[in-house]
């Protein structure tokens, strides 16, 4: 009696399907993971934005926060005094957050500036940046972020 062991086909099928099912699964999990890291990421690179900010503003003459004429004020670099050979200011992740509301603000992905025209009134300033979901105690959406902290 030669009796043949292997897998049948159902078998072989009930495998691949329970394999494809279960990696499926991971890369929803996977992109999920990773859309919080960059909410994650923007979150901390805006804390480091107002930090060299603050630095900024205590090691002028005149305390004061760098005027738009100052900088770039709408790319993600935030160009100008503080993009310095010592500091480099971080870049926003991907981001398809609805903009649309803001006339100036083209880039969901990108952290907009605004302070007073001139440097002598410079007391202020606005980072607006976008948050896919919510992260840090923070609600989803577009954020600003002042001296106070962000909100």
């Amino acid at each position: 009696m030669n009796k043949k062991r292997g897998f049948t086909l159902v078998e072989l099928l009930v495998v691949i399907a329970i394999i494809g099912l279960l990696s499926t699964l991971a890369f929803i999990s996977l992109n999920s993971a990773r859309a919080k890291a960059r909410d994650a990421k923007r979150v901390s690179d805006v804390r480091q934005i107002q930090s060299a900010l603050e630095l900024y503003y205590n090691d002028q003459s005149t305390p004061s926060y760098p005027a738009v004429e100052d900088l770039t004020a709408y790319t993600t670099a935030l160009e100008g005094p503080l993009d310095t050979d010592e500091v480099t200011l971080p870049e926003a992740p991907t981001s398809d957050c609805d903009t649309d509301t803001y006339d100036t603000w083209t880039y969901g992905s990108d952290y907009m500036y605004s302070a007073p025209a001139t440097a002598d009134v410079a007391d202020d300033y606005s980072i607006l940046f976008c948050l896919n979901g919510a992260t840090g105690g923070l609600e989803a959406g577009i954020r600003t972020a002042t001296p106070a902290g962000i909100e």
